[in-house]
């Protein structure tokens, strides 16, 4: 960031003020929100010494890194992030290694059934769909300016293409492919992923010892004095510094007020933003109803309005476990359908890989429902096109005293628990120096 004169002054007027704000202070720092960015800034801000309590308005922490247990002992499946993507330089590598959780590559898994309408593809059909992902990734790797939709991108080439542009944005990015940034997506970074059984409770485990008041959202912060007070249904908390990690849908939908109101720059920023909508249905299975027929992973292709593209992942690590991925329309539609049509639209989509003989062995379902949970309002951001700039735009401190975090901000890193824990660090780093550490 660079600092201007008047930012410089400005900075210099906070900084004074602060040993009084301080005094009057529940904590010289407050996170709002305990998903893997404000519990990584909040450990940031502790080991410097600092006093810090963490808001969260849900009865768990690790916000979308969570590991539901609903379906019963050994069918836990992760609801939000269950992979550590590109490794090599994402920070939960080392830390699901030293906490031994069991991890795989998924690299030997068979190539699984593509179905179109209820029917298995051909042999040449599957070709033809990988012909067309490969047309797709040469078209989005290091797209020309000015910066378009995937769909524009794709817009010319034949159906194989544009249907693996649909099933890439739809399973990567829970998104349509016209609301897709290709800048966006070329700037994502890339390398090893590694598959966590129970990602979301190694994040939850892992900051366990923080100071997180459960149970109590933050409804309005008011920065009109030297530092923040931070309201909630159980009082007001006043701190020096706020680092704000909701999501971008729920500032998006002003459920966190701000008075004043956040600058235009920040207004503008969030709405070059947008929630995606990647969701999960996990299904129970009962292994001696289940036969021995081959329970391979399937891709499921459906037309239709919405249309459908969705993964099914059959028994995760061994699990008597199957999990429905869907992303774009098609998933907020399930979403807003609620817990028990999700289950049953899922239910029939596995009746029609292996047919009506599973259906007996389905015992329980349970519905990850990001697009509709009030705390989250989607799943990860996606740049609008055209608006790849606004994840760098947050980064910029509200009155040197409000910093949003997350990995809405994280780059390369967005849409992932390791860009949301950089990014909380990134924050933390930057209080910090605002309170003189």
């Amino acid at each position: 960031m660079t600092l201007s004169r008047r930012s410089l002054m400005a900075g210099a007027a906070v900084l004074a003020a602060l040993p009084k704000a301080r005094a009057a202070a529940d904590a010289d720092v407050v996170v709002v929100g305990a998903g893997a960015a404000g519990l990584a800034a909040a450990a940031a801000v502790r080991r410097s010494g600092h006093s810090v309590v963490v808001l969260e308005a849900r009865e768990r922490t690790g916000g979308r890194a969570f590991t539901e247990t609903a379906l019963g002992a050994g069918r836990s499946f992760d609801a939000g992030g269950q992979y550590v993507h590109w490794a090599e330089r994402n920070p939960w590598r080392e830390i699901a290694r030293a906490a031994k959780v069991r991890t795989s590559d998924d690299a030997t898994s068979p190539w699984p059934v593509l179905v179109k309408d209820g029917v298995r593809a051909s042999e040449a059909e599957r070709r033809q769909r990988r012909a067309g992902f490969g047309r797709v990734s040469l078209l989005l790797d290091h797209p020309a300016a000015p910066d378009r939709s995937v769909a524009d991108a794709v817009s010319g080439e034949d159906e194989a293409a544009r249907a693996a542009a649909t099933g890439l944005t739809r399973l990567t990015l829970g998104e349509e492919p016209d609301r897709v940034s290709c800048a966006d997506y070329d700037q994502l970074w890339s390398g090893d992923d590694i598959w966590v059984d129970g990602y979301g409770a190694l994040v939850a485990g892992h900051y366990a010892d923080l100071p997180v008041r459960l149970g109590t959202p933050a409804t309005m912060i008011d920065w009109r004095g030297a530092g923040v007070a931070v309201e909630t249904p159980r009082g007001t908390l006043r701190a020096a510094c706020a680092i704000v990690t909701v999501p971008v849908g729920v500032l998006a939908a002003g459920a966190l007020r701000f008075v004043p109101d956040l600058p235009a720059a920040t207004v503008a920023a969030v709405a070059g933003l947008r929630m995606g909508s990647y969701t999960k249905i996990g299904l129970a299975l009962d292994p001696a109803r289940l036969g021995s027929q081959d329970l391979r992973d399937a891709v499921i292709l459906r037309s239709g309005t919405p249309g459908l593209t969705a993964y099914l992942e059959m028994q995760p690590f061994g699990k008597p476990l199957a999990v429905f991925h869907c992303g774009g329309d098609g998933a907020r539609s399930l979403c807003e359908a609620g817990e028990a049509a999700a289950v049953a639209a899922a239910t029939d989509h596995l009746v029609s890989v292996f047919g009506a003989g599973i259906r007996s062995g389905i015992t329980a379902g349970r519905l990850a429902a990001w697009w509709t949970d009030p705390f989250a309002r989607g799943s990860y951001s996606i740049a609008r096109p055209g608006h790849l700039s606004a994840r760098e735009a947050l980064r910029a401190p509200v009155a040197e005293r409000i910093f949003l975090a997350g990995e809405a901000l994280a780059g390369g890193g967005a849409m992932t628990v390791g860009g949301a824990t950089l990014d909380g660090e990134r924050a933390a780093g930057e209080v910090l120096k605002r309170l003189g550490s």
